[in-house]
């Protein structure tokens, strides 16, 4: 009796191999900023701290944002500063940054590329062209405060939003003789011949002012609901998610690896994909602070934002 009842215990255990697992439900953009939670889910990082992610893809800052405001969703892979930032404005604490994403010339993310065939050396020729977007008010924001900081207004040229699944193939097809775009998408048109970047990290470099400045322009997020709420499980998140960006920075060669299965890149392209700089909020310098402050206040001065936003407080250490 005891034998049977001890061999039904461990049938029950086998049966329930999740036991102890807490869910989080993430959204995801399938981007190559969004590689800590690919890379801490592939290697096992959530499964360590005991957290079931569910992975749920959201295409953009803006139903990133309503996930977060409705709870339908814990935290988000990559979330636009400049949106995250307005809905802390309208729910303050719905997007607290646990680590930010450094871009530059160096840190490539976004950048401008040019289809092959269309004669255009330098931003300002992309006057009288018809470009394609990153999709989201603060993509597009970004591409016409650039174009206008190099001296094109509205009218200028013709820039529509487009889905990032679309960006490879609407160059390829001629559909757009440029675009503003984000990796890995530019690393395949690069590795496929349609276009070539234009010029890379042009937010330190045209709103910032300095090409070497790192532009904090998304980041890694969760909810105040979701830490007040499960504490310790926002915890155990945060802790993977961390350990991903550790694990990227020493090994980003092995770390690239997770965009093929988890985003539009092929073998070949995969380890020439740049990427930002990942970066813990504990390890941000003052300076970093003071640049991040800098880039969300333009916003608010051209209107983005909705009203002034002290960075710091949205800013949370693990």
């Amino acid at each position: 009796m005891i034998a049977r009842l001890l061999g039904a215990i461990a049938v029950a255990a086998v049966a329930l191999p999740a036991w102890g697992q807490d869910k989080v439900k993430v959204g995801v953009f399938p981007v190559s900023s969004s590689l800590p939670v690919f890379v801490a889910q592939d290697r096992g990082f959530f499964k360590d701290e005991r957290i079931d992610v569910e992975i749920i893809r959201l295409i953009g800052g803006p139903p990133n944002v309503s996930g977060l405001i409705t709870n339908q969703i814990d935290a988000s892979s990559v979330l636009v500063t400049i949106e995250g930032m307005n809905a802390n404005l309208k729910k303050p604490g719905v997007a607290m940054y646990i680590s930010l994403n450094g871009q530059n010339a160096q840190y490539q993310m976004e950048q401008f590329v040019v289809r092959r065939g269309v004669n255009a050396r330098t931003l300002a020729d992309l006057k009288g062209k018809k470009i394609m977007s990153a999709p989201g008010p603060a993509n597009v924001t970004m591409a016409k405060a650039v174009l206008a900081a190099v001296g094109l207004k509205e009218g200028d040229y013709t820039i529509d939003q487009l889905d990032m699944g679309q960006h490879v193939n609407a160059m390829t097809a001629g559909t757009f003789d440029a675009g503003y775009t984000l990796e890995p998408n530019a690393a395949v048109m690069r590795k496929n011949g349609v276009a070539t970047t234009l010029e890379a990290g042009v937010i330190a470099k045209y709103i910032l002012g300095d090409p070497t400045a790192n532009a904090w322009v998304g980041g890694g997020v969760i909810s105040t609901d979701f830490m007040k709420g499960r504490p310790d499980v926002a915890r155990r998140y945060a802790n993977a998610w961390l350990r991903a960006i550790d694990f990227i920075n020493s090994n980003p060669k092995e770390a690239r690896k997770s965009l093929v299965k988890n985003t539009f890149t092929p073998d070949d392209v995969v380890e020439t994909v740049p990427l930002v700089k990942f970066t813990r909020v504990s390890d941000l310098t003052n300076k970093d602070r003071i640049d991040f402050q800098t880039f969300i206040d333009y916003s608010t001065r051209i209107g983005t934002l909705e009203g002034r936003v002290d960075v710091n407080q949205y800013l949370v250490k693990y």
